[in-house]
C-alpha cells in the first residue's frame, strides 16, 4: 500500500466523465475528497505539485489503443508510479437538450477516442454533420447543454447530469469496449506483490543496430512475458523514441528486478512507472522453475561459494 493512503483523487473531469465512474469503482464514492480537472496534465500536474494524493487518469482504451496524453505525462516532468489500474466497460449514447430531433442536429462533439470508437455508427445516423473534438465526454455534454452544439457523444450518466436526453443509445462501433485507467501517485512504497502483478516501464533505447532486441531479451532470458510494447518519440529529440511497457510480475521478484537492473546497464534510460495488482481479469503465466527467486537465491549462494574459493 501507499505509505500514506490518498484520500484527495483528481481525474479527468467534469462530473460525468469515465474517468468518474472508473475512480467511484476503485475508490468507494464516501473515501476521500474527487477533484475533476480539465485535462490529463491538469490531474498529473495536481499529484506532483502536492495538490492530490494521486489521479486517476485514462491509459488505453481495447480499440482505439493507448492515451498518448497520459503516455507522454508519465514519462516527462517528475516521476510518478501507477499503484492500481481500473477497467471499465465504456458505453457511449448521442444525446442532445429535449425537443432536438436527429434531423435538428448540425454539430456533433465529443472527446477524440469517443468519436473514434462511434464514428461509422454516428455516421450512419448524422450522415455529413461534422464531428468536433472536447477535451472529455462530459465536457462535451455540458457545451450541448449550454447550446454550444447540437449533440454529444458521451456517458449515459453525462447525459442525465447535463439535462440531455438520448437520440440514440449503445452506438459504440465495437460494443463491449473497455478502457483501462491507471489510479497514480507520486513514488514510495509500493503495492505488496501478489503473485498477479504488472510492472510498467519507459525504456529509451541507445541509438545503436539492435538496442530494441537488447531490451527484449533481458525479459525473454529470465522468464518474464511483457503484456503491451508500443513506441513513442521523445519530443525534444527528432526521430528518437523511446517504448512504453508493460510486463508480468513485481519489481520485489528477484526475475523482474535483475531484469531492470540489466536494461538501466544496456539503455539510455529507464523510467520505472510501478508494480500493481493486475486487474484485466487474466492471470500471470508460470514463473518457470529457474526464473523463480528459489532459484535465484540458490544461484547466488553458490556463486559465493565459488567467489570464496569453495568448491
Amino acid at each position: 500500500m501507499l505509505q500514506t493512503p490518498p484520500t484527495r483523487f483528481a481525474y479527468l473531469g467534469p462530473e460525468g466523465t469515465f474517468a468518474e465512474a472508473a475512480l467511484s469503482s476503485a475508490v468507494p464514492p464516501g473515501e476521500g475528497v474527487r477533484q475533476p480537472v480539465a485535462s490529463v496534465p491538469a490531474a498529473l500536474a495536481a499529484v506532483r505539485a502536492g495538490e492530490a494524493d494521486a489521479a486517476l487518469v485514462p491509459f488505453e482504451n481495447s480499440v482505439e489503443g493507448s492515451v498518448p496524453t497520459t503516455m507522454d505525462g508519465l514519462a516527462d516532468g517528475d516521476p510518478l508510479v501507477v499503484v492500481r489500474e481500473v477497467f471499465l466497460t465504456v458505453a457511449f449514447v448521442l444525446a442532445a437538450r429535449p425537443g432536438t430531433a436527429l434531423a435538428d442536429v448540425r454539430t456533433v462533439v465529443s472527446h477524440p477516442h469517443a468519436l473514434a470508437q462511434t464514428a461509422r455508427t454516428v455516421a450512419g445516423l448524422l450522415p455529413d454533420v461534422p464531428a468536433l473534438p472536447a477535451s472529455s465526454t462530459a465536457v462535451a455534454a455540458r457545451a450541448v447543454a449550454d447550446g454550444e452544439y447540437d449533440a454529444a457523444v458521451c456517458a449515459p450518466i453525462a447525459a442525465e447530469r447535463y439535462g440531455l436526453v438520448p437520440l440514440a443509445e449503445d452506438v459504440a462501433d465495437h460494443p463491449g469496449a473497455v478502457t483501462r485507467f491507471v489510479l497514480v501517485s507520486r513514488p514510495g512504497a509500493l503495492p505488496e506483490p501478489t503473485g498477479n502483478d504488472k510492472t510498467s516501464l519507459v525504456v529509451v533505447v541507445a541509438d545503436r543496430t539492435g538496442a530494441l532486441l537488447d531490451v527484449l531479451r533481458e525479459f525473454t532470458v529470465r522468464g518474464i512475458s511483457l503484456t503491451r510494447i508500443e513506441s513513442r518519440p521523445i519530443r525534444d529529440r527528432l526521430w528518437v523514441y523511446s517504448f512504453s511497457l508493460d510486463c508480468e510480475g513485481h519489481v520485489a521478484e528477484a526475475r523482474v528486478g535483475e531484469a531492470l537492473a540489466a536494461l538501466h546497464r544496456v539503455s539510455e534510460d529507464v523510467r520505472f512507472l510501478g508494480s500493481y495488482p493486475r486487474a484485466d481479469g487474466r492471470t500471470n503465466r508460470p514463473v518457470p522453475g529457474e526464473a523463480a527467486d528459489a532459484a535465484f537465491t540458490e544461484a547466488g549462494s553458490w556463486l559465493a561459494r565459488l567467489r570464496a574459493g569453495e568448491v
